[in-house]
């Protein structure tokens, strides 16, 4: 019975929420503003948190940045007000699993949940290998979650790193967006391609010698890009 976590000072909200994870299974906490969200995270286990970003003493985005900053990795979906792209996509690069935009229907809620709880269930037979792979100058450990570049750990997000490993298991094919939507995202995101590119614009920042021409991961134009061995 996965835990849930949340954050919304809008009691029409929280309460709709509420219920409906509560008739899909899950056990769910709410709270009203960021601190008592953030000092929470700190105390306990969740499984995934839903994060308002307009709330009282803490927003939302002070609370994502610090509980990743604090190597908290549990899944987040930002609540935002519809037309904040620039909130969506700030919230994606600091570690956000996922949106959804007000209004919202329970339905959807509950479908993205699903997907993030999907793509964070651990493989306890599986943790316990050693699963290393080399790309060029990049050692991805993926027992331990950590990427090297020429022995220099990099600092990846979440979904940087998830990105980075589906690519690195797939070197040498050339995969289309929708198809990286799909595998990374876990459902697909119409009319999103948009945000594959945006990570892995990220993500080239940091693994790439020159981004602007990479040599490790590759556009491929008109089909989608290809990770280089």
């Amino acid at each position: 019975m996965a835990k849930i976590l949340v954050v919304d000072d809008e009691t029409s909200i929280s309460t709709l929420l509420k219920y409906n994870l509560e008739q899909n299974g899950y056990t769910v906490t709410v709270v009203a503003d960021g601190q008592t969200a953030y000092e929470l995270v700190g105390k306990q286990d969740f499984d995934a948190i839903l994060l308002d970003l307009m709330l009282p003493v803490m927003d939302g985005m002070t609370v994502l940045k610090t509980i990743r900053q604090d190597k908290i990795s549990t899944p987040v979906i930002l609540i935002t007000a519809k037309g904040d792209e620039f909130d969506r996509v700030f919230g994606l690069e600091l570690g956000a699993d996922d949106y959804i935009t007000k209004p919202f229907s329970p339905r959807e809620v509950i479908a993205r949940l699903k997907a993030v709880l999907r793509r964070s269930q651990v493989d306890h037979h599986e943790s316990e290998r050693t699963d290393v792979i080399r790309i060029q100058n990049l050692v991805i450990d993926d027992n331990k979650k950590v990427v090297t570049k020429n022995d220099k750990t990099l600092t990846l997000t979440p979904r940087e790193y998830e990105l980075l490993l589906y690519f690195s298991q797939r070197a040498g094919r050339v995969i289309d967006r929708e198809t990286i939507l799909t595998a990374v995202w876990g459902y697909e995101f119409v009319g999103e391609s948009r945000m594959v590119d945006m990570h892995i614009s990220n993500l080239r920042e940091k693994i790439e010698t020159n981004p602007k021409s990479p040599e490790v991961l590759k556009t491929v134009r008109g089909f989608g890009y290809t990770m280089v061995n």
